[in-house]
């Protein structure tokens, strides 16, 4: 009966020597022999310790389980599912197995291969990390980043930045393939292995990179390959060494991108243009082994001659125009328009239009050329009929193009614009500003005052469309005479009163005091006397309080050329502010209030102004 080597050690040591002795078995062996051959018995067994690697063998094999001895008490047991990958394994073959337990509850010896291979592969792979030895490895699959590859069984990361030196763009075509690699990360709390192929190449570029970085110089010659493009430039292997091709030393022609002209794994020929040694930098050029395009340019071309092109950029302050691919002009913004107020040239030009320009400069040597386009029409000041259709005294209708402290400038028409002063705007409006009367882009009709069409200048005039008012005002606002106003606003010395027919008048702070003794306030309407009437300087002055304190007429100060007028019959005019229709409703009445009665002209002016209202 086989009882195994654990049972054995058992009954050896629950054999009791004494039952036997004196019946022929043992007994002519003393306590010192058989300690002896319990001894030579223990030195045939090996000391085995749980959690281990060990060598064995093959002692049987059934479809379930294999049988190993490993030199212990009793043979060991693993399961056949372990050895799929040795169909022809036989008893006497030697095999590693893991001790993963001495002696289970029934007394038997548990062994693993798997976890034997397991351990191996760790021992193998740290070693590889320590010694930095290659390892062939092979690719199982893709994953998110770069490659698993099988080492020793284990299944080892490899990123895609760790391939080659050069991008990597399809992962693919490296799975099911061996490859060399070299461990360079251990993550034992993870059991994670980061292998690389690329410092295998890097190791053998090294001596290539340092030969061409030896022999480099400025103005050679290099063949490369595009390894990477960006939006500023491409990076050229040289073999072994990158230089960067920056994308204005491309093209002598302006291009948006480097995939324009060029694309990934590209061979060309390219000029070292500098380089770093120290940083190991290496600026490359494609267009300079190229004719500089300028070269090529007419000699037809020059000054005063017409060159068509295409608009390759706009700025701010003008647009390229490309006559052939690397010659370009510029058309400032001035030279687009005859107009004074083309401010952004994308309102009139884009990348794209195709036209024709007339050349203003022109420097070969310094490889400039300055162009314009409002050129190809007439200059709207040097036209003939200029001066008899800007006479002075003509009408015309333009547009608000700009505002300015002191006026306005009006475009009459494309390239002629004329300036309507701040004081030409209003005959009884106090404009402080153009903006108060109009804004940019309204639509306003002036009459030409003066023309310089040598200096190109045309002062217009918006109130001398209508007569002056003042002329009448002179005969209603007369030194004296007594109308209703109302305080629009009061500062340090003078308040501003608004007075029938839309004009304005000054009164002096102590001429706003009531007969209450208190002063008049912004809002409030009272009667006002007429002290002072200026029609060249369009201002009256007016006292409240000469409507109530009896002082004679003769005292109030009255111009010379007035004076004779003093003696007039005053007359008290309530009317309400009328619009600007009631300055043409003055005009009309100027000569018939000439020579007739005072009264009769105020309430004829009255009559049109609640008509025109």
């Amino acid at each position: 009966m086989y009882l195994g080597r654990s049972n054995m050690s058992k009954v050896k040591k629950d054999f009791d020597w004494d039952l036997v002795e004196g019946k022929g078995f043992g007994g002519n062996y003393t306590e010192d022999q058989k300690a002896q051959m319990e001894a030579a018995i223990e030195a045939t067994l090996n000391s085995v310790t749980e959690k281990e690697v060990v060598k064995g063998v093959v002692v049987s094999k059934t479809d379930r389980e294999v049988i190993v001895n490993i030199g212990f008490k009793s043979d060991g047991l693993v399961s056949a599912s372990e050895f799929r990958d040795m169909p022809d394994l036989k008893a006497g073959d030697e095999v590693e197995v893991y001790i993963e337990n001495q002696e289970d509850s029934n007394g038997q010896l548990i062994l693993s291969r798997k976890l034997a291979k397991v351990m191996g592969a760790w021992t193998n792979i740290e070693k590889a990390l320590e010694e930095d030895t290659i390892i062939n490895g092979f690719v199982k699959r893709r994953t998110k980043g770069g490659l698993i590859v099988d080492i020793f069984g284990i299944e080892a990361f490899l990123p895609g930045s760790q391939i080659d030196v050069k991008p990597i763009r399809d992962f693919d075509i490296f799975v099911g393939k061996n490859m060399e690699v070299k461990v360079v990360k251990i993550n034992h709390t993870n059991d994670n292995v980061v292998v690389s192929h690329k410092v295998l190449i890097e190791k053998d570029l090294e001596a290539q990179r340092q030969l061409i970085l030896n022999n480099l110089d400025k103005g050679q010659v290099l063949e490369g390959v595009i390894k990477n493009m960006t939006n500023f430039g491409v990076f050229i292997d040289l073999g072994g060494v990158d230089g960067l091709l920056h994308i204005t030393d491309i093209s002598w022609g302006r291009i948006n991108h480097p995939q324009e002209v060029l694309k990934l794994d590209q061979k060309i020929q390219v000029v070292v243009l500098d380089f770093d040694e120290n940083k190991k930098r290496i600026s490359l050029g494609m267009k300079q082994l190229q004719a500089h395009p300028w070269e090529a340019l007419a000699a037809e071309v020059e000054v005063g001659s017409k060159v068509k092109g295409k608009i390759v950029n706009v700025a701010d302050y003008g647009a390229f125009l490309e006559v052939l691919p690397g010659v370009e002009g510029l058309i400032h913004v001035s030279e687009m328009s005859w107009s004074q107020h083309l401010r952004n040239p994308q309102d009139f030009l884009k990348v794209g239009d195709e036209m024709e320009a007339v050349v203003l400069t022109l420097d070969r040597s310094e490889r400039k050329m300055s162009l314009g386009i409002k050129q190809l029409t007439e200059d709207p000041w040097n036209k003939t009929d200029l001066l008899s259709k800007y006479a002075v005294g003509t009408k015309h209708k333009g547009t608000v193009r700009n505002l300015t402290n002191f006026g306005l400038f009006l475009e009459l028409e494309e390239g002629i614009d004329g300036l309507v002063h701040v004081s030409d705007l209003s005959w009884t409006k106090k404009i402080k500003h153009p903006s108060e009367f109009v804004k940019v882009g309204d639509s306003l009709d002036v009459i030409v005052i003066e023309l310089d069409a040598d200096n190109r200048r045309l002062a217009l005039g918006h109130k001398q469309l209508e007569e002056n008012p003042w002329d009448t005002f002179e005969s209603v606002f007369t030194v004296g005479s007594v109308h209703k106003a109302t305080v629009i606003s009061k500062n340090d010395k003078m308040a501003t009163l608004e007075l029938p027919y839309g004009i304005e008048g000054l009164a002096p702070l102590k001429q706003l005091t009531k007969a209450d003794e208190s002063a008049a306030e912004a809002g409030e309407a009272l009667d006002f006397v007429v002290t002072e009437f200026h029609k060249d300087d369009r201002k009256i002055i007016l006292s409240h309080t000469r409507t109530f304190s009896g002082a004679p007429v003769e005292e109030v100060k009255v111009e010379k050329k007035k004076a004779t007028k003093t003696t007039e019959k005053t007359a008290t005019v309530t009317a309400e502010k009328s619009t600007m229709g009631d300055i043409g409703a003055l005009s009309a009445l100027k000569e018939q209030m000439e020579g007739a009665e005072r009264e009769q002209a105020i309430k004829k002016l009255e009559k049109k102004s609640k008509k025109a209202e």
